[in-house]
């Protein structure tokens, strides 16, 4: 899915090629603009241990582009993780203090 992608510019160019390749309908004038879009939408993620947390536990729900948006301090995001568990958010136990650290070191106000 897209969502659990976050590839950087190169990285969705490699992907819209293959589409093309394999048939896609898109022009070639079309393509830096798509790829454009894909890059700022679905774009790259800092690496660290709670990315793949992200991309697979809170993708399921909200776009990256709504969470890489969101800034927080690390209380605001423990008050909102809390809030997403008592919503049936699958987050694991051992993955809780990964995805905060990660969400407060990245995505911090």
């Amino acid at each position: 899915p897209l969502e659990m992608t976050a590839l950087d510019k190169d990285g969705w160019t490699k992907i819209v090629d293959a589409m093309v390749g394999k048939g896609a309908a898109v022009k070639k004038e079309d393509q830096p603009t798509v790829v454009a879009y894909l890059a700022a939408a679905y774009g790259p993620l800092p690496d660290g241990p709670g990315k793949a947390v992200m991309l697979n536990i809170c993708t399921q729900c909200h776009s990256l582009d709504r969470i890489k948006a969101r800034r927080a301090s690390p209380e605001e995001w423990d008050e909102l993780l809390m809030h997403m568990l008592n919503e049936g958010a699958p987050l694991a136990d051992r993955d809780y203090p990964v995805l905060l650290n990660y969400l407060a070191r990245y995505f911090r106000r």
